[in-house]
Order: structure tokens, then sequence, then C-alpha cells
């Protein structure tokens, strides 16, 4: 039997129909990559790992159970079969279960228009190493940096397939190379940390070792002599490197996880207001040589570009099959799935309506506040929007970076805080998650 991933769904599916399944749906994952990590000029670390994963859905009626391994055997796939059905025979009746309609399935499965997969020849090992070894070299030049923690490049290949008793079969590779870097300036106490990183789809595409290690250096050093900013009620700058975080927020709002539990602070907001009157965000999966990109989701569904948010009304949500029937709606082609469990709703691509002013233009607006530049932690109330975390970044004063600040928490409500975002012009296009710098009026901070 062959072992590429389209012969390995088959041979699940058919196993589990011997096994007495009346439907099933299985994936396997083939997944390559080479990981370099370098440490005072000298290998620290080196990696190559390649290995298949596989992972078997099964359903009687309304019942369903989920299997999952990285032995590829056919005597393996078989138990896997046998144990998938025993264990949906005895598992509660889920009213969402089921796989697509034939007629719902994508006809259009071909990835190659997305150009996802990267056929120039990857940097071997020795390639990498001088690579994060340069990297380090440009981070450690910048003045006020003392060390620096990590330096790393790396590649992998990924091959999907998917296949269910419904009639559908489908595949694509993709591609990632990345690289990335970790300094510190200060010592003792004092010590500051900072990175940069980038990672894409096409090594093309990617930007030089000295690129990375400069800016992560140079991140690194502004931070030098970080103290907690005062407490009170200022306007936060979230910086583009943190802003999708906050629209996270949103989407996580509208999943139809949340929503079909009740556990959602804009349940029932479909058709209100989330987001100012001028914003729109979009999901967009067809977009060219991006990881959030792909023909089909993990139920075999289109996918397409659609707007969750237009002139910041609520227009959709996120949705798979399962919450889409408990929701009484239909699928947004939204289904997310892995090797060990069932499909779930998640989004891919984003993109949120960018400002006409620079980032340093909502500096001076907003007079005294805070940038942020990192979160740590999280407290969420999914039912009500409380929001707080940890922050870090720079104190801002008469619209100019003052000095950087570390050890503070900023609070408010996502409701009230996405109702009166400032967007800034800074979002970076090649991203999966297209969100400028956002401007949030009076939250709360607690520093010193």
């Amino acid at each position: 039997m062959s072992d590429t991933p389209a012969a390995l769904t088959e041979a699940l599916l058919a196993a589990a129909t011997r096994a007495g399944a009346e439907a099933a749906d299985a994936i396997a994952v083939t997944a390559r990559s080479v990981s370099v990590d370098v440490l005072d000029g000298t290998l620290e670390h080196a990696e190559s790992a390649e290995g298949t994963e596989i992972g078997l859905r099964v359903l009687i009626g309304r019942r369903q159970a989920c299997v999952a391994s990285s032995d590829t055997r056919a005597a393996t796939m078989a138990e896997m079969a046998e144990r998938a059905v025993a264990m949906a025979r005895l598992a509660p009746e889920d009213p969402g279960a089921g796989l697509a309609d034939p007629g719902q399935l994508a006809q259009d499965r071909d990835a190659g228009p997305l150009d996802l997969f990267d056929t120039a020849v990857a940097p071997a090992p020795a390639e990498l190493e001088d690579i994060a070894r340069e990297a380090e070299v440009a981070a450690r030049a910048v003045p006020g940096v003392s060390m620096v923690q990590s330096a790393s490049a790396g590649h992998t290949t990924r091959d999907i397939w998917l296949a269910a008793t419904n009639g559908f079969s489908g595949g694509y590779a993709r591609t990632s190379h990345g690289r990335s870097v970790v300094a510190i300036t200060g010592s003792g106490t004092g010590m500051e940390r900072d990175h940069y990183g980038e990672v894409r789809t096409h090594l093309s595409d990617l930007p030089g070792a000295e690129e990375i290690g400069r800016i992560a250096g140079e991140r690194t050093a502004e931070r030098a002599g970080a103290r907690k900013p005062p407490t009170g009620a200022f306007p936060v700058l979230y910086d583009e490197r943190v802003s999708a975080g906050l629209i996270g927020h949103l989407v996580a709002a509208i999943n139809g996880t949340a929503l079909a539990r009740g556990a959602s602070w804009l349940r029932d907001a479909l058709g209100e207001s989330v987001l100012p009157a001028g914003l729109d965000l979009v999901e967009d999966p067809t977009r060219l040589r991006v990881s959030g990109s792909r023909p089909f989701d993990g139920e075999g569904l289109p996918t397409a570009r659609r707007e969750i948010v237009s002139g910041g009304v609520l227009k959709g949500l996120v949705l798979d099959l399962a919450t889409a029937r408990k929701l009484g709606m239909a699928s947004t082609g939204n289904a997310m799935r892995g090797t060990s469990g069932p499909p779930s709703p998640g989004t891919g691509n984003l993109a949120l309506t960018q400002g006409d002013r620079s980032r340093a233009d909502l500096l001076a607006d907003m007079g005294t506040g805070l940038l942020v530049t990192s979160l740590i932690g999280s407290s969420i109330n999914a039912t009500t929007g409380d929001y707080s975390r940890g922050a870090s970044g720079f104190w801002v004063e008469n619209g100019q970076i003052a000095y950087p600040v570390n050890e503070c928490t900023i609070a408010g409500n996502l409701r009230d805080m996405l109702a009166g975002i400032v967007p800034a012009n800074d979002a970076k296009a090649y991203k999966s998650h297209v969100v400028p710098s956002l401007l949030v009026e009076g939250l709360t901070i607690a520093g010193a």
C-alpha cells in the first residue's frame, strides 16, 4: 500500500467501513522540518524531523468518536477503526455531528493558484546555521544589547489530505520558512528582552538575516531602563505587533463553539454595531502566498472571501457544520481539523480596514498614555467581555515616547473598547492577520 497522505486516508475510510461505521472522515498529515539554533556564535541545537500523523472520525447516527496515530501500518489502522466504532456506539448523541451533504462540498480543490508551496530548494542545515549566526551577529552589534538569548532559522513542509465517505477527497502542500532572534539588554534584575522574527511561505519573501537581527537588537535596546507607568485611566495604543490580538477577541466571541454554549459577550449581536462605522473586517482564505489560505475547509466545504464586519456592523459568524446545525444556521466554511479531534470553527486570514494616519499621528493624538508592544497573560470574561492583560511597551507624554515601561496591567470591556478603536495605516500586507496599530481610549492602567 502506498503511504501517501491520500492513500492513507482512503485506507482509513475502508477500515472504518469494514468495522461498521455508518460514515467517516479521515485526515493524514506528513511534515518535514529542519531547525537550527545558534548561541554565542556556536551551534546550540539542530533538529531534523519527519513524520506522519493520521486521524479518523467515525459516526454511528449522531454519535461520533475520533482516534489518531503516528503508526500507519494496515493492522494499526484496522485497530483504530474498530476502537473508534466501539467508542462511537457508547458516545452520547451530538445533534450537530455529521458529514457535509455531497452537494455542499467544494468542487475546486486545487491549491495551486494560492501558491502555498515553495518549489525552491530549501536551505541545508549548514546554511541555516550561517543564517542564524549572521542574525545573532547583527543583533549583538546594536549598542545597548548585552547578549543574545537565541538566534534561529528553519523551514517546514506539510502535506495534508482529507477524505470522507460522502465522496470528498482533496489535499495540498504548504511550506514555511522562518528566522528569529531574541536579545537582552541590561543585567541582573534590570534585564529586559525583546525579539523580532518573520515567517513566510516562500523563502524569497523572507527578510535577510542581518535585518532580522538588527531589528531585534534595536527593539531590545529601546527597552533599557524600563519601569512601571503611572496608574489611572489613559488612552492605549496597541502597536501593530500586538493589535491583531485585540481583533482576535472579537473573532473568538463570534465563534460557533462559544455561541452554541451561550458563553459569548457577542451572543445575539448579529446585525449590531461592534466596530466604528467606517471599519470592515474581512476574512479571505484565497490570498496568495499567505499561511492562512486554503482551498477548502476542514470538512471539505469551499472557502471564499467574506465580510465578517461591514461598516462596523456584525454581518457574519465563524461556524463549522456542527455549530451551524446547533444554531439553526449554515456553515461559513470555517471548519478547522487536526488529527486527534473532530472539526471545530476557526479563522485564517483576516484584514481590518486601515486608517489614513500613521502610528506617530495617533501617538500625537493620544498625548499622554501607553504604547503597548507586548502582552502577557490573559483574563477575559467570555460572557461579559471584561478584559485584563499584563503589558509592556512605552509611556507617551506630549505625543512622544518618553520611556520604556513594564509590569503593568491594562483593563477595560471589549465591547466598549472595540466600539471606539481608531486604526493607523501601518498594517503589514504580507501577514495572515492584516491589522494596523489601534488606539483605544479610556482604559485603566495599573502601574506604579
